[in-house]
């Protein structure tokens, strides 16, 4: 914010582009004498045609002719700085007297009206304009309270505040300027005193308008209403030195064009806008120099000099470039500056003032209202400044609808080209916002059919954000091309023609996309499902156009193009049932067993961590078979996907309790050998041992 409000002062701080001012008004008497010109049909006519007429085309057009222009352009260009300079200093050794000469003439017409009246003439009106703004003050006491009462801690309340404050600022600026001004337009004055006094009475207005500005934006007493923010001290030298410059360059703007109406010389007035210019830039540089940091610290950081020793470097080039003689180089230098630094402050401005409820920062996910708002206005700001560019150079906007030369079609083109890519970024950030904000709320959603839905989209809107850039951006380079005159049916029927030897030759790639987008169609998986397809199971963590990524429960990771996915098997959708199968002795009572299994069944569901993801709790299902060793009886219970593994861990270590609790045994195979003695005994241990044995 702080190189904002730089930029702000430099363009209002450097004296010198109020030179491109005309020196001397012309008489009444050749006013009148051109007037009557104009009004002659046959001049009239002529005019006309001359306007109408197409100009000529040189013969030689190629590259060696316009490279031949160019240097022919710039050797007069340097021609005329030196001229320009030379008559410059050719007017310093009369600059005094001229001054003087104008003093003169200043203090014959103050005299003629009273030197001492028209004095407190103006001390007066400034006084009257001051006694309206304490009046209103005083009138608007109940709308201040109700301002300052205002909760911030809510969107609505700094909107709100906002407005109040925009509101209350406005009021005290036509107070002001309906005691000053408008008192002042009440009597009649000599035309060269009422210059003078308006001069200077429209300076204490736009000091005053840049105060109330200054309180609005950077509320330097009352940081709760900062528009931007930025640490106290910054804001409260910003408000200070934002007045300075802007008081100190009016003042010279004002007193150059009195001196062009008291008839100084054009070099002479000239002359002197500079040397006022040197002040203002000195201003301005020490204003650089001087300012905090963002965070309110002093600018004693290495990073913190090189930008401020660059933006140093660029303020003096574009300074000098006045030397020229034209101002137009300098003004555009500001814009170009000034611009993107808007910009930043207009972003700034917006997400603080749009942030969360209760939040003190912005949220990393812009909303759609403060993408909207900041594009709209960034979008204003481009405008505008193509605008001043346009106004500062002398481009005739109209005149390029009209006319149909090269320059004209080139600049119509450019002019709708970048309305094609303001309008694209303006629709491709909404479009982002909103899409982010429902990525975001997929990414928290709770559990159940909720969660279910928004896993669904948030496997499907990363695809669709990157499609709809894709689609925007070839749809804006498209239109643009068009508006520069490019013929794009060519270039679309030629992209046709690739983009069919492109699926010839790529039939694998299409293949993978196309079975993408059918599998996505289907719902067949979702980001972070378990997921087979053939050998190869894991869990989904992303996908692109073309190959799915799969993370298998041991760590690896397998990348999988869509068009090499045969079946899908979907581990984690809605609901899963887990049975188990547990072997008991035969001499076991099974009766005893169902109310064991019941009782656990109601413990998982007491159970806090267990229940929620339990939607049939463990049972007995009965006797699966008769084993050779061991009855063999199945349980079952209905789980969410994904949770049935730590369910069945605690059931069995459940189990085993309440099972040793009762004397149930579980069955185990056992090898038991009649008959043969001690030999027998050893030769079956031995079997065993030569069996247990690794192979080879």
């Amino acid at each position: 914010m702080h190189r904002l409000l730089l930029l702000f002062a430099l363009l209002l701080g450097l004296g010198a582009p109020a030179l491109a001012q005309a020196p001397a008004q012309p008489s009444p008497d050749k006013l009148r004498s051109l007037a009557e010109l104009l009004q002659d049909p046959e001049v009239r006519n002529w005019l006309q045609s001359q306007v109408a007429a197409p100009a000529v085309a040189p013969v030689d057009s190629g590259p060696a002719a316009m490279g031949a222009g160019m240097q022919q352009s710039m050797a007069g260009g340097i021609e005329a700085t030196r001229g320009f300079l030379r008559s410059l200093i050719a007017a310093v050794p009369t600059l005094p007297a001229e001054l003087a000469a104008a003093w003169r003439v200043l203090t014959g017409q103050l005299m003629a009206q009273g030197l001492l009246w028209t004095v407190l003439s103006l001390a007066v009106f400034v006084g009257l304009g001051f006694g309206a703004e304490k009046l209103y003050w005083w009138l608007s006491a109940s709308f201040r309270r109700r301002l300052i009462g205002t909760q911030l801690d809510t969107l609505h309340g700094r909107l709100q505040a906002v407005w109040l404050r925009s509101l209350y600022g406005l009021g005290l600026i036509f107070a002001f300027a309906l005691g000053s001004i408008g008192a002042f337009l009440l009597f009649d004055w000599p035309p060269l005193l009422q210059e003078v006094v308006l001069s200077y009475l429209l300076l204490v207005l736009i000091v005053r308008v840049t105060l109330v500005l200054g309180r609005i934006i950077l509320a330097p007493g009352a940081e709760r209403f900062r528009l931007v923010p930025m640490a106290t001290p910054t804001a409260r030298f910003w408000f200070i030195w934002s007045a300075i410059l802007v008081g100190w360059f009016f003042f010279v703007q004002f007193t150059l064009d009195v001196l062009a109406t008291l008839g100084l010389r054009r070099e002479s007035w000239y002359l002197f806008g500079l040397a006022c210019g040197v002040v203002l830039l000195g201003l301005t540089l020490t204003a650089l120099w001087r300012a905090p940091t963002f965070d309110g610290r002093d600018r004693i950081g290495h990073d913190h000099r090189i930008g401020t020793w660059l933006l140093t470097l660029y303020i003096v080039g574009v300074w000098l470039a006045l030397f020229t003689g034209s101002v137009a180089p300098f003004y555009v230098g500001v814009i170009l500056l000034l611009l993107p630094i808007a910009i930043r402050g207009t972003h700034l401005a917006v997400k603080h003032v749009l942030r969360p409820p209760g939040a003190a920062a912005a949220e990393e996910v812009p909303s759609v209202l403060a993408v909207s708002l900041e594009r709209g206005l960034r979008a204003l700001l481009v405008i505008g400044g193509a605008l001043a560019i346009a106004g500062v150079l002398g481009l005739d906007l109209s005149a390029l609808t009209t006319r149909d030369t090269l320059t004209t079609k080139l600049l119509r083109g450019a002019i709708n080209a970048a309305i094609v890519f303001l309008v694209a970024d303006f629709a491709w950030h909404l479009l982002r916002a909103w899409l982010d904000q429902r990525i975001v709320a997929a990414n928290s959603a709770g559990t159940g059919d909720d969660a279910r839905r928004h896993a669904r989209l948030r496997t499907l809107l990363p695809i669709l954000k990157n499609v709809l850039f894709v689609v925007l951006a070839v749809m804006a380079g498209l239109i643009a091309m068009a508006a520069l005159g490019v013929e794009i049916g060519p270039l679309v029927a030629g992209a046709g023609v690739v983009g069919l030897a492109v699926g010839f030759g790529a039939q694998t790639l299409v293949k993978d996309v196309i079975s993408g987008m059918f599998f996505l169609f289907d719902d067949a998986f979702r980001i972070g499902e378990y997921i087979e397809s053939g050998s190869i199971r894991g869990t989904v963590e992303g996908f692109s156009l073309r190959s799915l990524k799969l993370r298998h429960h041991r760590g690896a990771l397998h990348t999988i193009p869509f068009g090499a996915l045969d079946k899908i098997t979907n581990y984690s959708r809605d609901w899963v049932i887990d049975k188990m199968t547990i072997s008991v002795t035969y001499d076991t009572d099974l009766d005893r067993i169902k109310p064991i299994v019941k009782e656990i069944g109601k413990a998982l569901l007491a159970d806090p961590e267990m229940a929620p993801h339990i939607l049939e709790t463990l049972k007995m299902q009965g006797v699966e078979q008769f084993g050779d060793f061991a009855v063999q009886i199945r349980l079952k219970m209905m789980t969410k996907p994904g949770e049935q593994f730590v369910i069945r861990r605690r059931a069995m270590a459940m189990l085993k309790k309440a099972f040793d609790a009762n004397g149930i045994a579980f069955a185990f195979p056992t090898v038991t050998v009649a008959g043969g003695g001690a030999a027998a005994t050893s030769a079956v241990a031995q079997h065993a041992l030569d069996r247990a044995k690794p192979a080879g």
